[in-house]
């Protein structure tokens, strides 16, 4: 069959229309169906109807699509063409189904984007966007073996479709990676990884952006030799106007609306222009010359540029054709192509809406039907071969809570040191405590016992004892911040306590009074002085027993009347390190897991492989599950390398099965990776993310009973911590460290079916936000 008689172009010619007889064969064939029945309009290749698509608050809209319509043949070329900002690109998006119109309708290769069956998003459509979308780490070739798998190609296809996408656009060797590329070369690579599957539908955003004029003509030549055979459809943007006069058709858009929507020729005929810059340029200043209030700028066009007489009435911008057009919902722009109307006679066509052909409730196993092997296989594959061409990143990664964790147990929970203390002992003359010189004298020797004691402070405790001539001396040392607390010893301090201890009841006051340590502290430091006010007082019960035992006495005497047998759970001088260190260990790999998969997420988002993938038919919960798998195996890494550190080398206590604390840290890391999932899902930048996950970390820490037990909070807080992903899990884990506890204990279980509810959540909460967050 010739091309006449299909009413295509010859072939390896430029689409150019040079009489009207060719030119009204040419529009006979593109719109050969009338769109005002069910079965035309899924003979078109997309069908866009009163489409009208507004950013921003009813208050102040940013109206971009306004009641737009649009009609793209099968087999054809379809030029888009308008300024930066017209809508071009929201429109493309809504086609794509990846943005939902505000009202209006569409279809697309028969169906509406999105619906089930419909392979839109999905590999009959073919979408090159703006930005270049692509890995810079992955080689050429790798990046066409993705894509090809995510469209179920087979390998040998692949291959062979990049021999010759490679030679045809004029790209490096397949082994290049693409950060390595010039500018113009990533934009031919992007359109190289569209053209492989070869889809029904390619949906090019500026292809020819920096592309050598040459290579443009060759890409366009390309285009129109595929849409030969009528079963592939282009829709493609560019800012060089006339080199759209090459396709079937071209749309022209200005403010969210359609100027036109001819043959190229036609237009150029119609409005006797010798370019299709010139026949824009009059279609704006028709449209201009319908709206209530001009601008000056267009005003003076309007006096400049000779405007045909309007041959097409769908133009007609007289005052009594377009007087309801000009109250618009959304201002006072013109719509050109407001009545639909038959592209040979011109003659207006009733603009029926898009029937009503709803889907069919979805049965669970549809529902289910969520997830390819050959998509998860990709996006596996790839999320690999990142982590690969990564590894000084990967390795900082997984280093890193080695890292804190060995710095929480070096820091954290360990007696203070060095305390150092002013003393002020009456005992000792002033030479002595010039010289710093307290004599001790061991066994049941009953002389200076005030050296004796502080003697065992300075060795069992590890404090720093300074003496001073006098009590006022001592304090002044303390006031200046050179000392922690100040002890006084009474001059008679040795006979006093002798006598106290053998007159017992019968002892008077002056003899108490001197028998006495008068301790001053710097209670600024709770810490510090809670551990001082301990350490002097088990000091001295120490120091009165030492004496009992080498008197051959039962040191049980000096001892408070209070048996403290051997705890149940825990040691008798139980230390912080082992109370904080289960909170720690689940918040380490919490949190990491929260910005591994948080950050990976937006760096595909924000570079448009998110996007990209998305159209290409790539489900939000395969792209979720892919990536549990593959960030999986860090948290693996990561969780190892802390519980052999603090268990292994720092000997953190355990008294319970290693078993389930395992299984509670993977729980705990793919709770981490799900609450990423959500909070790059939700928000848009790197900047934002880091807010919300500071912005969490601190209240999660705070009252989650890692650093204070939550029996010690205000109860309105108590309350609320029982709803935060750490707590339980942090009770849990205390109970298996520290009681031994196993599986069948409530705090036990508890904390396992609270973290496997809150991975369920983010799951969720990430399906639903990759679902329906469009703009």
């Amino acid at each position: 069959m010739d091309a006449e008689t299909e009413g295509l172009p010859p072939n390896n010619t430029i689409v150019e229309v040079t009489s009207t007889e060719t030119d009204l064969a040419t529009r006979r064939r593109l719109f050969k169906t009338q769109p005002s029945t069910l079965a035309a309009r899924r003979q078109q290749a997309v069908c866009v109807r009163r489409a009208h698509k507004m950013y921003g608050n009813s208050k102040n809209p940013n109206v971009v699509l306004d009641g737009l319509n649009m009609t793209v043949p099968k087999g054809c070329i379809y030029g888009l063409l308008g300024a930066s900002g017209c809508g071009k690109t929201t429109l493309l998006s809504c086609i794509v189904g990846r943005r939902r119109l505000n009202s209006g309708e569409i279809w697309v290769l028969g169906g509406r984007p999105g619906s089930r069956g419909s392979g839109v998003p999905g590999p009959r459509i073919g979408y090159m966007p703006q930005e270049v979308a692509l890995y810079g780490e992955f080689t050429l070739r790798e990046t066409l073996i993705y894509f090809g798998t995510i469209a179920a190609m087979a390998r040998s296809d692949i291959d062979d479709r990049t021999e010759f996408l490679l030679k045809f656009l004029n790209l490096p060797n397949g082994s290049r990676q693409v950060k390595n590329l010039s500018g113009g070369q990533q934009r031919r690579m992007s359109l190289a990884v569209v053209l492989l599957h070869e889809p029904e539908l390619l949906i090019l955003d500026e292809p020819t952006v920096g592309v050598d004029p040459v290579l443009r003509q060759s890409i366009w030549d390309h285009l129109v030799d595929i849409t030969k055979t009528g079963n592939t459809t282009v829709i493609i943007t560019t800012h060089y106007i006339d080199e759209c006069a090459q396709a079937h058709v071209i749309g022209l858009l200005r403010g969210g609306r359609m100027l036109a929507e001819e043959a190229p020729t036609f237009l150029r005929q119609q409005y006797n222009a010798s370019s299709l810059e010139e026949v824009f340029l009059k279609l704006s200043v028709l449209q201009n010359m319908g709206r209530r209030r001009r601008s000056s700028i267009a005003q003076e066009i309007v006096e400049q540029v000779q405007v045909p007489a309007i041959s097409n009435p769908a133009l007609d911008m007289s005052d009594e054709h377009n007087t309801a057009d000009i109250s618009g919902e959304f201002g006072d722009n013109i719509s050109m192509n407001s009545a639909i109307r038959d592209p040979i006679t011109a003659a207006e066509m009733p603009a029926s809406p898009l029937p009503n052909d709803k889907e069919p409730p979805a049965t669970l196993m549809q529902y289910l039907d969520v997830i390819s092997s050959h998509h998860m296989r990709a996006l596996v594959w790839k999320n690999y071969l990142w982590m690969l061409r990564n590894v000084g990143i990967m390795m900082f990664i997984v280093a890193l809570p080695v890292v804190q964790i060995i710095l929480f147990c070096y820091a954290i929970g360990h007696d203070p040191t060095g305390l150092k203390l002013a003393v002020a002992n009456g005992e000792l003359s002033e030479q002595m405590a010039i010289d710093q010189f307290c004599p001790v004298f061991p066994g049941c020797n009953q002389t200076y016992l005030s050296c004796r004691y502080l003697d065992m402070l300075k060795k069992n405790k590890s404090m720093e004892v300074k003496f001073f001539q006098n009590e006022e001396a001592a304090n002044a040392e303390v006031r200046r911040g050179n000392a922690w607390g100040s002890l006084v010893f009474d001059k008679n301090y040795t006979n006093s306590l002798n006598e106290r201890v053998e007159s017992g009841r019968y002892a008077d006051n002056a003899t108490i009074d001197s028998s006495d340590v008068n301790v001053r502290l710097d209670m600024s430091n709770q810490q510090i002085s809670t551990l001082l006010y301990r350490d002097l007082q088990y000091t001295f019960f120490d120091f009165v027993e030492d004496i009992l035992r080498d008197c051959e006495l039962n040191p049980k005497i000096g001892r408070i009347p209070v048996d403290w047998e051997r705890p149940i759970y825990g040691t008798r001088n139980p230390n912080f390190t082992d109370f904080a260190a289960p909170g720690v260990i689940l918040t380490i790999i919490f949190f990491l897991s929260v910005a591994i998969t948080s950050g990976a997420m937006l760096i595909e988002r924000n570079e448009g492989m998110l996007e990209r993938c998305l159209v290409a038919g790539i489900t939000g919960p395969e792209i979720l599950f892919s990536q549990v798998l593959s960030q999986f195996t860090v948290v693996i890494l990561q969780m190892t390398f802390v519980l052999i550190v603090g268990f292994g080398f720092f000997d953190l206590t355990n008294e319970g099965s290693m078993w389930l604390v395992i299984a509670l840290c993977l729980l705990n890391g793919l709770c981490g990776m799900c609450f990423g999932f959500v909070i790059a899902c939700a928000v848009d930048t790197e900047r934002t993310a880091t807010y919300v996950a500071m912005g969490s970390f601190l209240p999660i820490v705070m009252l989650c009973g890692i650093i204070w037990p939550i029996e010690g909070m205000y109860p309105a807080l108590q309350f609320i911590t029982v709803f935060l992903p750490l707590t339980k899990p942090t009770e849990c884990l205390r109970s298996i460290l520290q009681r031994g506890w196993g599986f069948s204990e409530p705090s036990v279980h508890n904390g396992f079916i609270s973290i496997s509810l809150w991975v369920l959540v983010f799951l969720v909460l990430s399906i639903l936000f990759l679902k329906f967050k469009k703009g």
